[in-house]
């Protein structure tokens, strides 16, 4: 679909944040992991750097209304409404969205500590 590493890594986000919201992160990482890392590698992203983005995508999902499965345990467990957990998660949403915005577009922020140990 496109050339441009950045446009890849924006497209992944959005994608990634709404299959978060579907299945759990785990099955989600070993079901796009093969489908996607290449062609990451191939524009020339380092592969540390995806797959910590796309870890920190589906952990965002899971806590994204409607359907993110951690809104549920959450409620479960203090017995408190879906709906109320929603409203509470809501300005923590907000603030994870801008850091992963963050993270996408200075990858330097992640790989800086495993270059240091090249």
């Amino acid at each position: 679909m496109t050339t441009s590493p950045i446009l890849f890594l924006l497209m992944m986000n959005v994608l990634l944040l709404i299959i978060g919201t579907l299945i759990n992160a785990s099955a989600a990482v070993i079901i796009l992991t093969p489908i996607f890392l290449p062609v990451a590698i191939q524009l020339g992203i380092d592969p540390l750097f995806f797959g910590v983005l796309m870890v920190v995508n589906l952990a965002i999902g899971c806590i994204t209304p409607p359907v993110g499965l951690d809104l549920f345990v959450a409620s479960a467990i203090t017995d408190i409404p879906v709906e109320r957990v929603m409203k509470a998660v809501f300005p923590y949403l907000m603030v994870l969205l801008i850091d992963l915005l963050i993270l996408t577009l200075c990858p330097d922020i992640i790989t800086f500590l495993p270059e240091l140990l090249r």
